[in-house]
């Protein structure tokens, strides 16, 4: 073999290492795996005291056994996405609630779920797309969920008519998402969003993961960066919660843990700082990654429910 031939051969051979890696990461940081991903039960933080394992636990069995009605949408793509609508009364708000990464809805708004239906409104929990029974397998941090946060939105308007006031309620990578859909045009029904424990952007929370793991943060988001713009078919910086709320035509609730080690709350000062005059910033002293409601209930309850009264007005209804 000519010595042009075995660089072109050395060439193709690292291109095709460099392919697999980057494949290798798209499946590692977007695909969905679904197994164990789906059991209300799993993945319940380690570093929670035993009580809070105990209380969480507790919750997601009673709210799986509540009633509730199926309801599905098509998403801009193509794809079913599925949710659970628990009904309190007719006429009574709306809180939609979208989920965390590799998460349940059950389990990630056991605590949230609860506060709201208590808190008279009717809550319908999406599952994400990629998640649960919802079709798709690529997981795009918010990218393209916004668009399936504001396809639920319409749907409600739609079905429970554009009089019924709206509230947004994500956590984790579901706060960044329904932060996202902040700046587009949603139903003018909805009235305000609540956000715990988001992060600034799909690119900055890869890399800060991949940093955490021992790698270098620049690497891995360039690696995430090549795998969805080429496996997932999105862009990872077409879209960030700091740049969405800057035109934010709602007001914001932004909640926070000061021990948060996954989504550092560092990542919330931010993203409050960057449209301060629509958001409302509350941290939790020792609350880890999505926890606040468990480390202080009575404090997340009240906060939460008067940022309801004051966007909803008097048609929250109060506690049933």
């Amino acid at each position: 073999m000519r010595a042009w031939e075995k660089g072109l051969a050395f060439g193709a051979a690292g291109a095709g290492l460099s392919l697999a890696g980057v494949y290798g990461a798209y499946r590692y940081i977007f695909d969905s795996p679904r197994g164990n991903q789906n059991d209300d039960h799993a993945m319940l933080l380690s570093n929670l005291p035993e009580a809070d394992r105990a209380r969480a636990a507790a919750l997601i069995d009673d709210l799986r056994a509540r009633a509730y009605e199926t309801v599905s949408i098509t998403s801009f793509d193509g794809w079913k996405l599925n949710g659970r609508c628990y009904h309190v009364r007719d006429g009574a708000p709306l809180a939609i609630l979208c989920h965390g990464y590799r998460g349940t809805p059950v389990r990630d708004f056991c605590g949230g779920a609860k506060l709201c239906l208590e808190g008279g409104l009717n809550t319908l929990l999406i599952e994400q797309r990629a998640h649960c029974s919802s079709e798709g397998h690529t997981i795009s941090f918010g990218i393209n969920e916004r668009y399936d946060c504001l396809a639920w939105c319409r749907y409600a308007a739609e079905r429970f008519g554009s009089g019924v006031p709206i509230v947004l309620m994500g956590i984790s990578m579901g706060a960044a998402t329904v932060l996202m859909a902040s700046e587009l045009d949603l139903p003018e029904n909805v009235r305000g969003i609540i956000a715990d424990c988001p992060y600034t952007s799909p690119g900055a929370i890869i890399g800060k993961v991949g940093e955490d793991m021992g790698l270098p943060a620049a690497g891995v988001t360039l690696a995430a960066a090549l795998g969805a713009r080429l496996f997932g078919h999105f862009s990872l910086d077409s879209a960030s919660a700091v740049s969405a709320v800057r035109r934010a035509k709602v007001p914001i609730l932004l909640i926070h843990g000061e021990d948060d080690g996954f989504v550092p709350c560092a990542m919330g000062r931010e993203i409050a700082a960057a449209n301060p005059e629509k958001i409302e910033l509350a941290t939790f002293p020792s609350a880890h990654h999505g926890t606040s409601y468990l480390a202080d209930t009575e404090r997340y309850t009240r906060i939460v429910r008067a940022f309801c009264e004051r966007v909803l007005g008097g048609s929250a209804g109060g506690p049933v």
